[in-house]
């Protein structure tokens, strides 16, 4: 990473102007979060509804830096030989078959068991050596020689087990490996490390206390508006301003699945895609698919379109 690139996190305005810059629209929180967190060097913990930009915020900001983003995606029942390493069985089992072939050789001027036994015990550490090891991506992010950003993503997927092995490497940057040791990152290049969560469950105390904490929720009317502008630049003013008071009070309806952003972003699209000047209740009912994820959300909606659209046309 470049002193340049280092620049563009110099302060929290800088974060926000080039944030937007690359088209992530953030508040002043959310730019002093990651502040705080590339200063201080300490691990980020995002947390809210999915959809609100906790995933892109990582992204945008190894582009920023220029890094590389190294994602876990989390799910239950992820272990070490997903997330951090795997020995190559493959190649262990090839050099047991070389081993045995050349078993004369290795025990040649050995006398007695306990000479053949040393012998032996020092192909057993090169058996167990980085050569044979496969890098996972906790593993990819300590090895990293340019640093990089490392993404934990959705971490409340995981289990509670899996928590305790974030732990190590959440505050000492460092991996311990049984066979080979202590594995740490670059003192000058350590990750960037973003973990997010949905709230699908509580996230342990060790955990939280290792991270700085940043909760992103929906966004009010003029950040979305914003965000929409942003990403869909073609959008006419009126139709965005239409389109971003129905989702708002859609959000306010007693919904399975409310919509986030990037559903917001999906429907301003696929309005454009259809020619779209102005929300009428019909074009509504026919593109609610896009913005609910469950039918019954949908029955509800459908029940209060007309009186959604009328809000939308006279606010916007």
């Amino acid at each position: 990473m470049t002193l340049k690139n280092a620049d563009r996190l110099s302060s929290v305005e800088a974060i926000k102007e080039n944030f937007e810059s690359r088209n992530y629209i953030c508040n002043t929180q959310i730019a002093t979060a990651v502040f705080l967190a590339y200063h201080l060097e300490k691990p980020i913990l995002i947390e809210g509804p999915p959809g609100v930009g906790k995933t892109e915020l990582a992204k945008t900001c190894a582009e920023l830096l220029e890094l590389e983003c190294v994602r876990l995606q989390c799910y239950e029942g992820l272990d070490e030989s997903k997330a951090i390493y795997e020995w190559k069985y493959g190649k262990q089992l090839l050099y047991t078959q070389v081993l045995k072939e050349t078993l004369g050789e290795i025990l040649d001027g050995a006398t007695g068991l306990h000479e053949s036994v040393v012998k032996l015990h020092e192909f057993g550490d090169v058996f167990f050596s980085e050569d044979f090891l496969e890098p996972r991506p906790l593993l990819k992010a300590l090895h990293h020689d340019e640093g990089c950003v490392l993404l934990i993503d959705e971490v409340d997927k995981s289990d509670h087990e899996f928590e305790s092995l974030l732990l190590e490497m959440l505050s000492d940057f460092q991996l311990s490996i049984p066979e080979i040791g202590t594995v740490k990152a670059n003192p000058n290049k350590k990750p960037l490390v973003f973990l997010t969560s949905n709230n699908t469950r509580e996230i342990s105390d060790a955990l939280k206390r290792r991270c700085l904490h940043l909760y992103i929720p929906f966004p009010d009317a003029s950040l979305e508006r914003q965000i929409v502008q942003a990403r869909v630049p073609e959008i006419t003013e009126s139709l965005r301003d239409q389109l971003v008071t129905f989702i708002q009070e859609l959000r306010d309806m007693d919904l399975k699945k409310v919509p986030a952003i990037s559903e917001t972003i999906d429907w301003a699209r696929t309005l454009i895609l259809l020619h779209t000047e102005s929300l009428d209740a019909e074009l509504v009912k026919q593109t609610l698919n896009v913005i609910l994820k469950f039918q019954e959300d949908i029955e509800t909606a459908e029940a209060d379109v007309q009186n959604l659209t009328n809000k939308a046309l006279k606010q916007a």
